[in-house]
């Protein structure tokens, strides 16, 4: 199949972004990477009238350090961020997840606002975001906000954003000296989207576990004071506490036990990390 007709602009500032999205509302799609968007119109579930181009605006080309936070434009491939030669002490979490996704094409042409944006639950990124409490940024008309992680993420590919707002940038806070993370999934095949993910975030106040794959959303569970002899019966309840179901790729009884297994891998990893 092949898309409807729709008008492509490609805006020279940020601004005639903004009043397209302003103007057109649901109508306008924000075109980037295209990784998920080209293959959503070729299917016909996207119908845009109008694909608004961002990858030639400057503003939204450079990583770069802001207020204790690394600020990561819309307009920024995943492989720029994967090779950034700072990323491993500025944020060792994202360091250890970029190679998972996708494969190095997509990484080649994908954006790290684009996947945020897409919002599917089983996807590395959003799962970061979350794990490390982030912040996405919204830009319309009216101005800019900026919304954690948890409330962006609604369901599955649902967010937040309103029709005519776009996911300007992210916001991942800086690692501080003591942090202990990890990250680990399960798939098919390296590069397919994750059965099952976890992530973990220790410091010397909580101890957060992530998942993907499992919710409709990526989900963290906190816990304080966790010790060791403790993390399998937290691991069970948080297991059961997921909306778990069957699909074809596998049953609620295995993604349950691999966030069980994944889970205290992560967590133990994690922890080595700040002794």
């Amino acid at each position: 199949m092949k898309p409807p007709v729709f008008d492509y602009v490609r805006p020279d500032q940020i601004e005639q972004v903004l009043d397209i999205l302003f103007q057109e509302g649901d109508e306008a799609r924000i075109l980037a990477g295209g990784q998920s968007l080209v293959a959503m119109l070729n299917m016909r579930v996207a119908r845009p009238s109008v694909l608004i181009d961002i990858m030639h605006l400057k503003d939204l080309a450079a990583i770069r350090i802001e207020e204790g936070h690394l600020l990561v434009p819309a307009g920024v491939r995943q492989v720029a961020l994967e090779d950034r030669n700072t990323l491993t002490e500025e944020s060792p979490l994202l360091a250890a997840v970029m190679p998972w996704v996708g494969h190095v094409q997509t990484r080649a042409r994908g954006t790290v606002c684009g996947s945020i944006a897409h919002a599917d639950p089983s996807a590395e990124l959003p799962l970061t975001l979350s794990a490390l409490e982030g912040l996405v940024q919204l830009r319309s008309a009216k101005g800019r906000r900026a919304t954690k992680a948890k409330d962006f993420f609604l369901g599955m590919m649902v967010t937040a954003k309103s029709e005519i707002e776009f996911v300007e940038a992210i916001k991942i806070p800086l690692a501080k000296p003591g942090m202990g993370v990890s990250f680990r999934e399960i798939g098919r095949r390296h590069g397919d989207f994750a059965i099952v993910s976890c992530a973990a975030v220790i410091n010397e106040e909580v101890t957060r576990l992530a998942v993907g794959g499992v919710n409709d959303v990526p989900t963290t569970m906190e816990w304080t004071g966790l010790d060791t002899n403790q993390i399998d019966d937290a691991l069970n309840e948080f297991a059961w506490s997921l909306d778990a179901r069957d699909d074809l790729h596998a049953t609620a009884r295995y993604r349950r036990k691999l966030v069980r297994c994944l889970g205290r891998q992560v967590l133990e990893e994690a922890r080595k990390c700040t002794a």
